[in-house]
């Protein structure tokens, strides 16, 4: 094992409060900005994408159509990932970060001011598509840089709950952009909604990019990033920061996918294909899903900093698998609860699987996954492995749920397989781990 990762608390035993707080705040307010921007466009694309930009299909295939372009902002997410890892290795974290807002939050924008097929034809799917690439390349360096920033300037033995707020960040912006949606959606008719009301959401992320930025540029850089360069020889390296992190530790790749599928199946499922499977088959008020959608990014701002602090109290490993079962355990009674449309069982089963399960294995990735790579090339390895993680768990899950459904008829049972199965390798995943990260149990 690489010396690195031994000693990772000991590079910098005891940063200073205020640098500490500073990356907290400064990672928080940029992944509010990149997942308001990533998640609006799955809300929308379950709404309103398949009749805007892909009139002329089949409506369930205007389904699909609409989520694989859901999925294409995933599939980007790698190379940002590698080449945001590859520039925040060798020139800092904070220099990335303000990048990738910009970049995310100009290509919002500019997805709320796209002409749709009836304007400018096949134009519009093609540039739809596009727009979706660069929100993909701009989050894939996001969660790299935001969460190392974070625990690498936290104390030691409290790098869980500082580093937390990169996925309250998460809630948060979930918690906007469904807010925004249901507002509109609310105080429009159908017809004007998906003329025009939907692109509001859109045009406001740009508030958000001039706040995130003023909050970022006050960050300092990462001290032991700035220790860490300070070690390194003058020459020149005779690897790029990312052969180097798959060269040293290539079981780590699959340790990350193998965890985050719990997380991303979970969250996905409840936020992207329930709110389209709800209203498409089962007929249920679309506003149904929009509230949960607030209710689990409301909670999530509280859920995730506690189960944090617990995993720094009692262990990361013990609060991870403990939640990756709580979502194996909910997925059935979650459709259930679906088919019945007992809404109060529904939402039950949605906090769940977002706000338990997928809170409980998302509050120790941070320092979980970024301490298994090195301080030289771990913008690299943690951002890459995450996003291809993001391909493979997430990015198609809407998708693949929809299509589960479509070939089955209707059916809901193969979905339900499919989100039980990935809670189960996860949780199985961190029970055998070999090397136990440091801070789990």
């Amino acid at each position: 094992m690489d010396s690195s990762l031994a000693t990772t608390d000991s590079a910098n035993p005891s940063p200073p409060h205020h640098r500490a707080r500073r990356a907290a705040w400064g990672s928080f307010a940029g992944a509010v900005v990149d997942w308001y921007d990533f998640l609006l466009y799955g809300i929308t694309a379950a709404l309103v994408f398949n009749s805007e930009f892909f009139p002329r299909v089949d409506p369930a295939m205007g389904t699909l159509a609409a989520f694989a372009t859901f999925g294409v902002g995933f599939l980007f997410r790698p190379l940002g990932g590698i080449i945001f890892g590859h520039f925040g290795d060798r020139l800092g974290r904070k220099r990335m970060l303000m990048m990738t807002v910009w970049i995310m939050g100009l290509a919002t924008a500019c997805i709320g001011i796209l002409p749709s097929f009836s304007t400018i034809g096949w134009w519009a799917p093609a540039l739809l598509v596009t727009l979706r690439a660069l929100q993909g390349f701009a989050v894939g360096g996001e969660w790299g840089g935001a969460a190392l920033l974070a625990v690498e300037s936290a104390p030691a033995g409290k790098k869980a709950f500082y580093s937390s707020g990169v996925q309250v960040g998460y809630g948060v912006g979930l918690l906007l952009s469904t807010g925004l949606v249901s507002l509109i959606s609310s105080l429009t008719t159908n017809a004007q909604f998906l003329s025009w009301g939907w692109r509001l959401p859109f045009l406001f992320s740009i508030v958000l990019v001039l706040g995130a930025l003023w909050i970022r540029n006050g960050m300092e850089e990462s001290a032991e990033f700035e220790h860490a360069r300070k070690q390194q020889p003058t020459e020149g390296k005779k690897r790029l920061p990312v052969f180097e992190a798959l060269i040293r530790h290539p079981g780590a790749f699959g340790k990350i996918i193998a965890l985050r599928l719990c997380e991303l199946l979970t969250m996905y499922i409840v936020t992207a294909f329930a709110l389209n499977y709800s209203t498409q088959n089962l007929g249920l008020p679309r506003e149904l899903f929009l509230n949960i959608g607030l209710l689990v990014g409301g909670l999530s701002c509280l859920t995730i900093p506690l189960f944090a602090w617990l995993a720094d109290r009692y262990g990361r490993r013990r609060v991870y698998i403990t939640g990756a079962l709580l979502g194996a355990a909910s997925a059935f009674p979650f459709f259930m609860a679906l088919e019945a449309r007992s809404v109060a069982g529904v939402v039950i089963f949605s906090l769940l699987l977002a706000n338990i399960a997928h809170d409980m294995v998302v509050c120790v990735q941070q320092p979980m996954f970024t301490e298994l790579f090195g301080a030289g090339y771990r913008y690299s390895g943690a951002g890459v492995g995450y996003q291809v993680a993001s391909v493979v768990g997430g990015g198609f899950t809407p998708f693949i749920a929809a299509a589960l459904v479509t070939f089955s008829g209707g059916a809901w049972h193969s979905v339900a397989v499919y989100l039980l199965c990935g809670c189960l390798i996860s949780a199985v995943t961190a029970m055998v781990m070999k090397t136990p990260t440091p801070g789990s149990r």
